[in-house]
This record gives structure tokens, sequence and C-alpha cells, in this order.
């Protein structure tokens, strides 16, 4: 007999309700609500440094059917601040599960509310914009929870990627290889290491903040910007240090929130978007080879392209064929490009790892062996 689930409440910030179930653990969780629309790829999802802060809706139905397993994760952690979802399946027939989902979010902690009318949240999402969301298994207390919520930061102006970093520098990959990539660890995802690491790269991984100077003098061939999570614009310091290194002319790759601050240092601007962009089904033209490439994606903020006019020194390389929004950015006759979205694309789809190899190709003419 199926265990009768408790009530819990979601509570947005401009006062809307709704009702659905305590799936796990009790509590109350606060955060940023956005909302992800992969058929597949949940673990992947409640790992992503790039969520921290955020409390994510799975458009996807059924959530927990295969389980999870420990091999497929891209932190070392959960980092999402809570899961909204419609069916919280608890059985699993994956031959190499680790475990069923509660099992999961009851030992990382973090509350679930499931049997919500996710396909209606997800329309008033999409109509009203992104907002705060608290989540919380205490359905009797709204006046004290309405209270909690307004105290939440807006995800705008918020610099989170301190809490995702690392705190010391580590080594990656192949010691004696003649490509050493330094990676600036804003919330970077395994599989976007192991990308590099599948190419024969040795790579160092350094803290958020690392000062330009320490990371030259560890005399790499290439410098790697990863993805994170908040807003790029409010990381005033990391902007200036990519403004130091933008000078080198060492060839650099940039992902996501990478991409953002590389576009930040180079004197444009960036915009929180409407909803973002969550999923791996985005459309993305690459505008060179004029094919469609299928992407896997994650973001909140954008390169507002009214700040690329008189900048001549940058191109753009791809859009999103769903709303035109800029996906990538290079800089002519430098060895420095940038896209949006994520080429690591763990569990898929892999249309865009090309852009590891080009980025091996800068290294490569970097030191003279072409």
């Amino acid at each position: 007999m199926k265990k009768k689930l408790s009530k819990a409440v979601l509570l947005l910030e401009d006062g809307t309700i709704f009702y659905g179930k305590c799936a796990g653990k009790k509590g109350t969780s606060v955060g940023e609500i956005c909302f992800n629309t992969g058929m597949t790829g949940y673990q992947e999802v409640f790992t992503d440094p790039s969520y921290y802060g955020q409390i994510v809706i799975t458009t996807n139905v059924h959530i927990g059917n295969y389980g999870y397993n420990l091999n497929e994760v891209e932190s070392n952690s959960m980092k999402i601040s809570g899961l909204i979802c419609k069916d919280f399946n608890l059985d699993n027939s994956r031959a190499n599960s680790n475990g069923n989902i509660k099992d999961y979010f009851e030992k990382e902690n973090i509350f679930v509310i499931s049997e919500v009318d996710t396909r209606s949240l997800v329309n008033y999402i999409r109509d009203k914009g992104v907002m705060n969301v608290l989540i919380s298994s205490e359905v009797d207390k709204l006046d004290s929870l309405k209270e909690e919520l307004l105290k939440t930061p807006s995800m705008k102006g918020l610099d989170l990627s301190s809490f995702v970093s690392v705190d010391q520098s580590y080594f990656l990959g192949n010691e004696k290889s003649k490509y050493r990539v330094a990676v600036y660890d804003f919330g970077v995802k395994k599989n976007i290491l192991n990308s590099l690491e599948e190419r024969d790269v040795f790579i160092k991984v350094f803290p958020y903040n690392t000062n330009p100077s320490e990371v030259f003098d560890w005399k790499p061939s290439g410098i790697f910007f990863s993805n994170g999570p908040g807003d790029p614009s409010s990381m005033k310091n990391i902007i200036s240090n990519i403004k130091d290194i933008i000078e080198k002319n060492i060839p650099i790759f940039g992902i996501c929130l990478g991409h953002q601050l590389i576009a930040l240092a180079s004197g444009l601007r960036t915009y929180k978007m409407h909803n973002g962009h969550r999923g791996v089904n985005h459309p993305v033209i690459n505008l060179k080879t004029k094919r469609c490439e299928v992407t896997s994606q994650n973001h909140g903020f954008s390169i507002d392209e009214d700040s690329l006019f008189g900048k001549n020194n940058i191109e753009i390389t791809h859009r999103n064929l769903n709303d035109n929004t800029i996906e990538g950015i290079k800089f002519i006759n430098k060895p420095f490009f940038s896209v949006q979205y994520h080429p690591e694309s763990s569990p898929g789809p892999h249309d865009s790892r090309y852009l590891f190899d080009q980025f091996i190709q800068n290294m490569k003419i970097f030191l003279g062996n072409d």
C-alpha cells in the first residue's frame, strides 16, 4: 500500500500559491524558481553548481524513474536549493542504480515538493518571469513563510561563485602533456574537466578569485573560464582579473558564466533574462558553418547585443534559434572565444564538443606547433 504523503505548499514572490505533497524530508527551502525542460539527465541538473541558489521545476512528469548513480554527478553534492516536480518516482528498474531518488534527496538534505501541477506552474512562470519562491511542509504557517520569502535577495546582483568554487588548486590529466590549461573554477562541472582531460590536457584548477600572476607562474598554454551561478556583473574583481589575462593574448575559452565574464571584461554588458534557457534541446546555429546544433543549456543571464555596437574586435559566432539571443562570440585576430551553452553536454547531446578541439587547435598555434 502506497504511503500517504503530507501536504506541502509552494509560495511565489508575487503571492501566488500552489499546493503539493512533501516527497522526502520535511522543511522549508527558498531560492529563485526556474524550470528545466530535459527529458533525461535530472541527476546532472541536481549536481550542476550553476543551479546554486535556485529551486528547479522539472517539466518531465516522471523524476526518479532511473534512480541515481554516484558516477553520474557534476560536482560533489547536490547544488539546487529544492525540487518541484509532478511525479516523484521511488521505483526504478535500472540495473546500476545506487538507490531510489527519495533516499538520495534525504541524504543530501534537499527538500522536494511533488504532485504539483507543473504544467500550470511553468506556464505561469513563462508569462510572469523568474522570481523567488518558497517551498515548505509547514502549510499552516503561511504568514511567517511569506515574511521569510520577502527577505530572500534577488538573484540579480548576487555573486555566488565563492560558494561553489574550490578552496585550493588541484591537478588533473597527463602531467607530460604539451597542453597546460588553467581552469578558473566559478562552479565548474566535472564533465567539462573530463572533456579537457580526454584530449590529453594537463589541467590545473584554480579558485575563482586567483590572481592572474599566480596562474601565469604555472606557465599555462590556455585559460579556461568555467560555468557558475549568480549575476556576472556583480563580480567586479573577477572581471578586472580577466581584463589582465586578455592582455596576454593567450588562448581563452569560456562557457556560460565564463562567457559572460569575458564579455564584461571586454566592455560589453549583460542582462537578466525573462526566463533563461535550461534544458537539453535548445537549437543553436553556428553562423560560420550554418549548421544547427542541439545544445544543453543552463543560464539566466545573457549578453546585451546593443553593447556590441562599435566593438569591431568581437564577432558573434552562434545564435539561439528560438529567441535569436547571442550564444557565442570570438575575438578578431585573437585566440579567444566563448559560448553561452554547454558543449560538454552530459548526458547529451554532443553536437558541440568540437569546441574543445577548437580550443586545442588554438593552443597548438600558440605554442608554434601548427
